[in-house]
């Protein structure tokens, strides 16, 4: 049964009639049209799936989307602001971080919640905290490099 749910997307105020059970990767995708977060493995172990959710990283492709109201999601479309990419995306660009990038949604939202805890992290938190994003391509350690690289000049 549909009901009312409010949610906080990329600063924006959104009222919808959903089932409150459905996905809120399933919201983002086809109600808002914000396609930055991608199903992958649908079993919150593939991480392409991941928002921002008050700054933590977290799966929606199986946690219902009543479960986020209250709370402030930002999905990748989120980070750009006035025409600008984010200077994390930047730092993607110019590393040249992604193979097929399925996978960037999910280390772009890891490694933006791990900054905002430890601005500047270690090598092993930097790999503990993509680790919950997998990359079929094996380009985890150009993942890694962004984050360092982008925290050594931030």
């Amino acid at each position: 049964m549909n009901k009312s749910i409010e949610l906080h997307i990329n600063g924006e105020r959104k009222l919808l009639e959903a089932d409150p059970e459905e996905p809120l990767l399933y919201i983002l995708r086809n109600d808002f049209a914000l396609k930055g977060p991608k199903f992958g493995c649908g079993l919150h172990q593939c991480g392409s799936c991941m928002v921002l959710s008050n700054g933590e990283a977290s799966y929606t492709c199986r946690i219902p989307c009543a479960t986020f109201e209250g709370k402030k999601i930002q999905t990748i479309e989120g980070l750009s602001q006035n025409g600008k990419t984010h200077p994390i995306q930047e730092a993607f660009f110019d590393v040249q971080a992604a193979q097929c990038g399925y996978c960037v949604n999910g280390m772009i939202i890891a490694a933006l919640a791990l900054i905002k805890d430890v601005p500047k992290p270690s090598e092993k938190e930097i790999k503990e905290a993509l680790s919950k994003v997998i990359c079929r391509c094996g380009t985890h350690s150009r993942f890694v490099d962004v984050v360092k690289k982008f925290t050594s000049t931030t």
